[in-house]
């Protein structure tokens, strides 16, 4: 007797089950994945609609549909979706700037029994012919350039580095390069110096470490001449950091080299008022085996920094230097950093910070 109530009582609930199943909103896609082939990279947008019924019992409503990244747009149906009435989910895809395979969800979220369905769109995007503005960008006259920034990135100070920017005479007579303002630590040669109608050619670069006389990053402007012609809007800007080079020290050097300890690395000004200079004191010790050197000392936006007491620190002396921070009309959360450039192996440019929080005016 026991088992039969049990029985009955499962059947019943199955049932209820299947009833409440029937009475609420379904979501069934005619198909879940879409491929669209091989499509150009220049041949527009393409998009695909994902039909589906509400084959439930109640209207059913599209709460969200989002994509799994921004070159898929979807759109949807937003209205309730009656019983037995179709709807659909529309994906558009944007193959610009993206050769290759892909394969991107779109998320439906629905007051379906099926709460979440998953769709894709896959296919191959076939890269378009690149054209010359593609490989050189950067526009001076008739003069192409494939960027206007030479970056050598690290440069050490015993160190002579090499780089390369490509160039292209895209006028229909020749071009004669040639450069100005150059600092005394880079050399930059046009290969060829004369470039024909059409012809490629190279600005190559030869960065002197040794000469540069700074440390840290450091920026320089270049002018472009043409054919004897200066514009002052043709400039490429040259830039590097300039470290010192460790790699030559002994394991005794290492461990007689200069050590600098701050007493704190990082100041909280808590709150201050608009407009209202910060100032701050930074103390630092020297707790190596030979002289410390403070190569320099650079501070991001809105931060200047008075020089420190010395630059030449021996073994076990202080020196300390101050910060002040001029918010201006910066208002809310700061975090500036100062970065202390030294000849401490370890420790050759070490970050400061200065927090705190700025009143509304």
């Amino acid at each position: 007797m026991k088992k039969l109530a049990i029985s009955l009582f499962s059947i019943l609930l199955f049932s209820g089950f299947i009833i409440a199943q029937q009475n609420s909103a379904n979501i069934s896609f005619e198909k879940e994945v879409h491929d669209f082939g091989k499509i150009k990279e220049d041949g527009g947008k393409v998009e695909y609609e994902f039909s589906f019924v509400n084959t439930g019992g109640s209207p059913l409503i599209i709460t969200n549909v989002k994509a799994s990244c921004g070159c898929t747009s979807p759109t949807w149906t937003e209205k309730p979706v009656m019983p037995g009435q179709k709807g659909f989910v529309k994906a558009v895809f944007n193959p610009v700037r993206r050769p290759g395979n892909f394969n991107k969800s779109i998320f439906v979220e629905t007051n379906s029994t099926k709460e979440r369905t998953i769709l894709r769109i896959t296919g191959e995007v076939l890269p378009r012919v690149k054209t010359v503005s593609d490989y050189y960008p950067k526009t001076m006259g008739d003069l192409r350039l494939e960027t206007n920034h030479m970056a050598f990135v690290k440069v050490y100070n015993n160190q002579v580095k090499i780089d390369t920017l490509k160039i292209i005479n895209t006028s229909d007579s020749k071009m004669q390069i040639a450069l100005e303002n150059v600092p005394a630590y880079l050399k930059l040669t046009p290969v060829p110096e004369v470039l024909k109608p059409g012809e490629k050619g190279y600005l190559i670069g030869e960065y002197d470490g040794a000469k540069v006389n700074d440390w840290g990053f450091v920026t320089a402007r270049v002018l472009i001449k043409m054919n004897n012609v200066l514009d002052k809007k043709h400039t490429i800007t040259i830039s590097a950091k300039i470290e010192e080079d460790f790699s030559h020290l002994t394991k005794q050097e290492f461990i007689n080299a200069p050590k600098i300890v701050f007493q704190e690395k990082t100041f909280n000004f808590g709150e201050t008022d608009y407009g209202k200079k910060v100032e701050h004191t930074y103390s630092f010790t020297n707790e190596g085996k030979s002289d410390l050197h403070i190569r320099k000392i650079r501070s991001t936006c809105g931060c200047t920094t008075v020089a420190p007491e010395k630059t030449i620190i021996k073994p076990g002396e202080t020196s300390s230097f101050k910060v002040i921070f001029n918010p201006g009309s910066r208002t809310g959360t700061q975090r500036k950093s100062i970065y202390v450039i030294s000849n401490d192996p370890k420790k050759s440019n070490e970050r400061l910070m200065i927090t705190g929080n700025v009143k509304e005016k």
